[in-house]
C-alpha cells in the first residue's frame, strides 16, 4: 500500500510508458523471507536510486541461491529484491506465457517469476523498489491485515477505528462471561 502521490500502480504505469518495457514492483526483503516471494537480481539504473534492470529473476530461492545468483549492487547484506504482486508487463509476456503452460519447469508449476525470467532475457524488464508496505495475502490473516491497513489509511479511519474498538469490546465482555 503506497501512502505517497501519486500511488506505486500510477509510478509503474508511467515507468513503463517512459520506459517502454515491463515493470515489476519490488521491495528489499530480508533472506528469511525468500521462501515467501519472487526475487530479482540485476544492476541500478544509471541516476536512479530505485530503479534495476532485471538479469536473474528466482521464483522463492533459498538463501544460498540468492546470495549466489541475485546480487544487486547497494543492497544490504541478506536482503534480496522481492516481488509484491504488482507488474506492467508487455505483450511479449503472453507467449512466454503460453510456452511455460505446455512445458513447465520440471517438479513445479509454472510461475510468473519464470515468465519474468525468460522475458528479461528477450527484453529489457525493471524493477521499481517502491516506497509502499508489502502485505502477503498469503499469510493466514494477510487479507485481513491488508484490508484494516487500506481502511485505516482512509477517509473514514475515525468510524473503522471506532468499530474495531466495538468489536474488541464486545469480545472482552463475550469472554468475560465464559469465564464469569
Amino acid at each position: 500500500m503506497s501512502t505517497i502521490e501519486p500511488g506505486c500502480a500510477r509510478q509503474l504505469v508511467e515507468l513503463a510508458a517512459v520506459e517502454g518495457c515491463a515493470v515489476s514492483a519490488v521491495q528489499a526483503t530480508r533472506e528469511h523471507l525468500l521462501p515467501s516471494y519472487g526475487a530479482v537480481g540485476g544492476r541500478r539504473v544509471p541516476g536512479r536510486q530505485d530503479l534495476y534492470v532485471v538479469e536473474t529473476v528466482l521464483e522463492k530461492p533459498t538463501p544460498t541461491e540468492a546470495e549466489l545468483r541475485l546480487h544487486v549492487p547497494g543492497q544490504r547484506a541478506g536482503h534480496y529484491l522481492c516481488f509484491f504482486g504488482m507488474h506492467i508487463l508487455t505483450p511479449a509476456v503472453l507467449p512466454v506465457l503460453a510456452d511455460l503452460l505446455a512445458d513447465p519447469p520440471v517438479g513445479r508449476s509454472a510461475s510468473l517469476s519464470d515468465a519474468l525470467a525468460r522475458l528479461a532475457a528477450r527484453e529489457r524488464v525493471l524493477a521499481f523498489e517502491a516506497p509502499a508496505r508489502r502485505y502477503d495475502l498469503g499469510d493466514p490473516y494477510g487479507l485481513l491485515t491488508a484490508q484494516l491497513a487500506l481502511a485505516l489509511s482512509g477517509p473514514d479511519r475515525e468510524v473503522v477505528l471506532s468499530r474495531l474498538l466495538e468489536l474488541l469490546a464486545g469480545r472482552d465482555l463475550d469472554l468475560a462471561r465464559r469465564a464469569g
